[in-house]
C-alpha cells in the first residue's frame, strides 16, 4: 500500500473528530483527476483497523441516488426479515436511525462528487467514524476537516508495481531498478502503475521492455506528469494487447465509455454480443486487465478515469467518436427492443435512466444523429410526467442541438425545446441559466411568429412564472398583467387561457403579500369559470381551490373551511378520490384544521394525504415531499419532535435524490428541519444547517432574493436563541432594511424580521425600542391582514411580554385579554398560539397580584392543552412550569413540588437534559423544594407570602 503515514493521519483524525475527507492533493499534476488511491487508503484502513468496529460499510457516493442505495443495502444487511419487503426510503430511513442509535462504526462514503449530498448526514451521524473520499477537495469547510492525498512516494511506488507485476515474487536488483524507472515515468500514479502492474502479470511482458513499447519518454526537467496522458498511454497499449486477444472486449469498453460508470446490468450490453459466453469472455477479459470491477450482484463498473480518457482520446475525430454510436445503440435498444415503431413499456427501460442521461450528458454538441429524437423525447416526457424535470436538463439540452441542427434556430418546435428547457432550469433551482433562456426565447417568438402567437403567449406565461420563482415579483406581476391583456383582446375574456392568466396574476399578487388585490382577482376568476364552463369543472374547481387558499393565507378561516370542503366534495365526485387534485384539496384542509388548532384532526388527514400521494404519485414526487413537509411541521406544532425530525429527514432525502442538494426545495426542507432542532433547543444542530441553507442559495441566487432574506432571518432568529443578541442585531439590521426594500414594508417577511429584530432588542434589555417596532408591527398586521388574523394575535402577544418585562402590567393585560377574545370568536380558542395567549394572560394576572384569577386561568387553560397537545408538549409543560410557581405565591409548595417534579420529568424525556426549559423547570423545583421544607418552621408561609416579591419564570 505504502501508505503508512496517512492511514495514521487518518486514524488520528477519526479518533479526534469523528470524520475526514480525503481528497486529492493540491499539486497540480494530479488536480481534479482520480487514480491517486483515495478509495485504496479508505479500503486499507478499514481493513487495518476492522477489529476496532462493530461494523463496516461501503456506500458509493457519486450521487444522492446511490447514497441512498448505500443505506438502503445497509438495512437490508442488518434485518433482512423487515428490509426484504420495504421499500428504499423506508430501508433508508431506517438505517439512518440504526446508525443514530448504535455507535463504534465505520461508515466510507467513496467518490464523493458533491460535498453538500453529505451535508444531512454528517451532522446526525455522529456515534461512529465516517470517511469519504472525493476527488473535490472545495466544499468540505462546513462538513469536514480535510486530508489531501498526493502521489505515492517512490519506494512504495515500487514495491506496489513489482507486488502486482511479479505476483508477490521477490523482485530481483535489476527488476527493481526497471520498476523505479517506470514508477517514475508513470508519475507515481497509483491507478498508473495498478494498470502497468496488471498489464506486466497478463502478459508476462518484462519491464524495461514494457517501457519501451509504450514510448515514455518525458521531459526529465518538466514540473510533473499528466496523469491523464499517462493512463491513457497505458490503455492504448494494453488495448492494443486486449483487441489481438479477444476483439469484443474493445467494442464493448468503448461503448460503455460514454454511459454511466456503475451498476451497468450485462443485459444493457448484449445487443453487442449476443452470444452470451462471448460476452462474458470478452467481459473477463476486461477484469483481468482491471480496465472493468464485477460487483456481487453481477454488474460491472468502470473507472471515470478509463471513461474520460476513452472519450478523450477521440475527441479530434471528425466522424463519430468510438463507441458513441454502439452506445447509442445499447440505449436504443433498451427503448425499442421490438423496433422504432413500438417503443418498449415503461419498466422495461427505467432502471436504465442513469445510462440515458450519462449517455446525453457526454455526447459532444457536433455529434447529430437522425435517432437523436427517438431517443431521448420520450424518456425526457416520461421525466417529466414524474416531476423529474430537473434531472431531465441533458436531454433537453440534446433534443433542443438536435432539433436547431434540423429544424434551424427559428422553427417553432426549436423554440418550444428552448422553453422545455429553460423550464427544466427552472425545475432544477438553477434560475441564473432559466431565466435568460425564457427572456431569449420570448424575444426570438416575438419576432418570429410574432406578438400574439399561442407560443409568444406561452413564453410569456412561462417568464412570469420564472420571475415569480425568482422572488421579482414586481416584474412577475407586470409580465402576467402583459400576458393576460394579449389573451383578452386576442382570446376574449372567457377563454380558458385568459382565466389561466388572471389566475396567475391573482397569484402573483398573493405571493408578493398582497392579498388585498389577489382575493378579488381570484374570486373573479371563479365567478368567470362558473359562468363558462360550470361549476364542477375541473377548471372551476382548481379556481375555488386557489380562491380558498387565499383566504387561509388571509386568515379567513371559515371561509377557507368552507371553499375547502365544498371543492374537496366535487373532486372526489368529479374526479375521484385518489386523483392528484382532490389529494390537493384533502391537504389543504389539513392545513385549515392545523391553522384553527385542531393538530390530532390535521395530522391524521396530512397522514392520510402522504399514504396517498406515496401510491398514486411515487415517493420523489413534489407533492408527496409537500406532505411529508406538511406531516412534519404538523408533529412538530404538536409537540412530537422526534416524529418531527423523521419527517424532515425523510423527506429531506427523498428531495436530494429527486432534484439535487442544492435545489430550493431541499434547501426549504433542510431549512424546516434546522428551525424543529432549534426548537428543541438541539442548536448544535440547527446553526450548522442554518448556514449551510444561506451558503447555498448566496451561492446560487441574488443578493436580495427572498429566499436569502428567509435564511438571513433564520440564522439571525438561531442566534437569539443561542443567547448570541448582539450577533443577531447585528444580522437583522443588515436585513430588515433589505427587506423593506425588496418585499416592501407590509410584507410578511419584512415584518417577521421586525419582530425577531424587537426580540433581540428585548434580549439587551432596550425595551423601548423593543416595543417600539413590535407596535409598527401590529399596526401593519391589523392594516393588512385584520385585527383576528393569528400573525397579529402573536404579535400582540409579544407585545404584551415586552410590556410585562417593562412593568406595564395593565397595558400587557388589556392586549392579552383582547386577543384571548378575538381568539374565541376565530374559530381559534384551541390554537397553540391561542393557548399561549391565554397562558401569557395568567402569568400577568399573576404578575400584578391576582394569584387566584391566575391559577383558575391556568388551570383551565392547561385542561385544554393538555387535550389539544398532550401533557407532555414543550408548551404544557411550560404551563405546568408556571402553574407550580403560582401554587408557590400561595404557598401550595407540596402540590408545587409534585407538579415540577412531573414535569422535569417530561422536560428531560421531550427536550433533553440541557435545553433552557428543562433547566428552568430544574431550577423552579429546586426552589419550590426549599420553600417547602422552610415551609415546616412556624409562620414560615406567612413569611414567605409577606417577603415574597418574586415572579414566576
Amino acid at each position: 500500500m505504502g501508505r503508512d503515514e496517512e492511514l495514521t493521519q487518518l486514524r488520528n483524525m477519526l479518533i479526534s473528530g469523528g470524520g475526514a475527507a480525503v481528497t486529492h492533493s493540491g499539486s497540480r499534476a494530479v488536480y481534479g483527476l482520480g487514480g491517486v488511491g483515495k478509495s485504496a487508503l479508505a479500503l486499507h484502513y478499514a481493513h487495518r483497523f476492522r477489529h476496532e468496529y462493530s461494523l463496516v460499510w461501503w456506500v458509493t457516493a457519486e450521487s444522492v441516488e446511490q447514497i441512498q442505495a448505500g443505506l438502503a443495502a445497509l438495512a437490508q444487511h442488518l434485518c433482512p426479515q423487515w428490509a426484504t419487503s420495504a421499500d428504499q426510503d423506508a430501508r433508508v430511513a431506517w438505517a439512518n436511525l440504526w446508525l443514530q442509535w448504535h455507535p463504534g462504526w465505520l461508515i466510507i462514503f467513496d467518490n464523493v462528487e458533491d460535498p453538500n449530498d453529505l451535508s444531512s448526514y454528517w451532522g446526525t451521524l455522529s456515534s461512529g467514524h465516517r470517511i469519504a473520499t472525493s476527488r473535490k477537495s472545495t466544499g468540505w469547510q462546513n462538513i469536514s476537516p480535510t486530508m489531501p492525498l498526493g502521489l505515492l512516494e517512490p519506494v512504495p511506488a515500487v514495491d506496489l508495481l513489482c507486488n502486482l507485476a511479479l505476483n508477490g515474487r521477490v523482485p530481483t536488483f535489476e527488476q527493481r531498478e526497471q520498476a523505479g524507472e517506470l514508477a517514475r515515468e508513470l508519475g507515481f500514479l497509483p491507478l498508473a502503475l495498478e494498470q502497468a502492474g496488471a498489464y506486466l502479470h497478463q502478459t508476462g511482458s518484462d519491464i524495461a521492455a514494457y517501457r519501451i513499447d509504450l514510448g515514455l519518454f518525458l521531459d526529465d526537467a518538466s514540473d510533473g506528469v499528466d496523469p491523464e496522458r499517462t493512463i491513457a498511454r497505458i490503455w492504448n497499449h494494453s488495448l492494443k494487447v486486449i483487441a489481438v486477444r479477444d476483439p469484443l472486449s474493445v467494442t464493448l469498453l468503448q461503448a460503455i465509455a460514454w454511459i454511466a460508470p456503475d451498476a451497468i446490468p450485462r443485459t444493457l450490453l448484449s445487443p453487442l454480443a449476443p452470444d452470451l459466453r462471448a460476452l462474458n469472455n470478452a467481459l473477463g477479459v476486461l477484469h483481468a486487465y482491471s480496465m472493468i470491477n464485477f460487483s456481487a450482484a453481477g454488474e460491472l463498473s468502470v473507472h471515470r478515469l478509463v471513461q474520460a480518457v476513452l472519450r478523450a482520446s477521440q475527441s479530434d475525430r471528425a466522424d463519430s467518436p468510438s463507441g458513441l454510436r454502439e452506445a447509442e445503440r445499447l440505449i436504443r435498444e433498451a427503448l425499442y427492443p421490438s423496433g422504432l415503431d413500438e417503443l418498449a413499456p415503461v419498466e422495461h427501460w427505467e432502471h436504465s435512466i442513469t445510462h440515458i442521461l450519462a449517455l446525453a450528458s457526454n455526447t459532444p454538441a457536433s455529434h447529430t444523429s437522425e435517432q437523436t429524437g427517438d431517443l431521448y423525447q420520450p424518456v425526457a416526457a416520461y421525466m417529466h410526467e414524474q416531476s423529474q424535470s430537473a434531472r431531465a436538463i441533458p436531454l433537453y439540452r440534446i433534443l433542443l442541438s438536435h432539433r436547431e441542427v434540423i429544424l434551424g434556430k427559428d422553427h417553432p418546435d426549436t423554440l418550444g425545446s428552448r422553453i422545455n428547457l429553460a423550464a427544466a432550469y427552472q425545475a432544477a433551482g438553477n434560475l441564473g441559466k432559466a431565466l435568460p433562456i425564457f427572456e431569449s426565447t420570448l424575444k426570438k417568438c416575438k419576432e418570429v411568429l410574432g406578438g400574439d402567437h399561442p407560443q409568444t403567449l406561452i413564453a410569456s406565461n412561462n417568464l412570469g412564472h420564472a420571475y415569480e420563482a425568482a422572488g421579482d415579483v414586481k416584474r412577475a406581476i407586470s409580465q402576467h398583467k402583459e400576458t393576460l391583456a394579449k389573451r383578452m383582446s386576442i382570446l376574449g375574456v372567457t377563454h380558458p387561457e385568459t382565466l389561466t392568466s388572471l389566475n396567475n396574476l391573482a397569484f402573483a399578487y398573493e405571493a408578493s403579500g398582497n392579498l388585498g388585490e389577489a382575493i378579488p382577482l381570484y374570486k373573479d376568476s371563479l365567478a368567470a369559470h362558473e359562468r363558462v364552463l360550470g361549476s364542477t369543472h375541473p377548471q372551476t374547481l382548481h379556481s375555488r381551490f386557489n380562491l380558498a387558499r387565499a383566504h387561509l393565507e388571509a386568515g379567513h378561516l371559515a371561509e377557507a373551511l368552507d371553499l375547502h370542503k365544498e371543492t374537496l366534495a366535487e373532486r372526489e365526485r368529479v374526479l375521484g378520490d385518489a386523483h392528484p387534485k382532490t389529494l390537493d384539496s384533502r391537504n389543504d384542509l389539513a392545513r385549515v384544521y392545523q391553522a384553527s388548532g385542531d393538530l390530532l384532526k390535521a395530522i391524521s388527514l396530512h397522514e392520510a394525504v402522504l399514504c396517498q400521494r406515496q401510491q398514486v404519485l411515487g415517493d420523489l414526487h413534489p407533492d408527496t415531499l409537500q406532505s411529508m413537509n406538511n406531516l412534519a411541521f404538523a408533529h412538530q406544532e404538536n409537540g412530537d419532535f422526534e416524529l418531527a425530525i423523521q419527517s424532515f429527514q425523510a423527506a429531506l432525502v427523498n428531495s436530494m435524490k429527486a432534484l439535487g442538494d442544492a435545489h430550493p426545495t431541499t434547501l426549504r426542507l433542510r431549512s424546516n428541519l434546522a428551525f424543529t432542532y432549534q426548537q428543541m433547543g438541539d442548536l448544535e444542530q440547527a446553526l450548522p444547517l442554518l448556514k449551510a441553507v444561506l451558503a447555498q442559495r448566496e451561492k446560487a441566487l441574488s443578493d436580495a432574493h427572498p429566499d436569502i432574506l428567509l435564511s438571513r432571518h433564520n440564522l439571525a432568529s438561531a442566534y437569539q436563541e443561542v443567547g448570541d443578541p448582539g450577533r443577531a442585531i447585528e444580522l437583522h439590521q443588515i436585513n430588515l432594511p433589505q427587506c423593506e426594500q425588496v418585499m416592501g414594508r407590509a410584507h410578511d417577511l419584512t415584518l417577521q424580521a421586525r419582530q425577531s429584530l424587537a426580540i433581540s432588542y428585548s434580549q439587551v434589555g432596550d425595551i423601548k425600542r423593543a416595543a417600539s417596532l413590535l407596535e409598527q408591527t401590529l399596526d401593519e398586521y391589523r392594516s393588512t391582514l385584520g385585527n383576528a388574523h393569528m400573525k397579529t394575535l402573536i404579535v400582540q402577544n409579544r407585545l404584551a411580554s415586552v410590556y410585562c418585562a417593562s412593568k406595564d402590567y395593565m397595558r400587557a393585560i388589556q392586549l392579552l385579554k383582547n386577543a384571548v377574545l378575538l381568539c374565541e370568536q376565530g374559530l381559534r380558542e384551541t390554537h397553540p398560539d391561542a393557548l399561549k395567549i391565554r397562558l401569557n394572560l395568567a402569568s400577568a394576572y399573576q404578575k400584578v397580584g391576582n394569584v387566584k384569577r391566575a391559577i383558575a386561568l391556568h388551570e383551565a387553560t392547561l385542561n385544554r392543552c393538555k387535550q389539544v397537545l398532550g401533557e407532555a408538549h414543550p408548551q404544557t409543560l411550560q404551563g405546568f412550569n408556571n402553574l407550580a410557581a403560582a401554587y408557590c405565591d400561595v404557598g401550595n409548595f407540596q402540590q408545587a413540588v409534585q407538579m415540577l417534579e412531573k414535569t422535569a420529568a417530561h422536560c428531560i424525556e421531550i427536550l433533553g437534559d440541557e435545553h433552557p426549559q428543562t433547566l428552568q423547570c430544574r431550577h423552579n423545583l429546586a426552589h419550590a423544594r426549599r420553600m417547602a421544607k422552610a415551609a415546616q418552621r412556624p409562620n414560615a408561609i406567612a413569611d414567605y407570602i409577606l417577603r415574597s416579591g418574586r415572579e414566576p419564570s
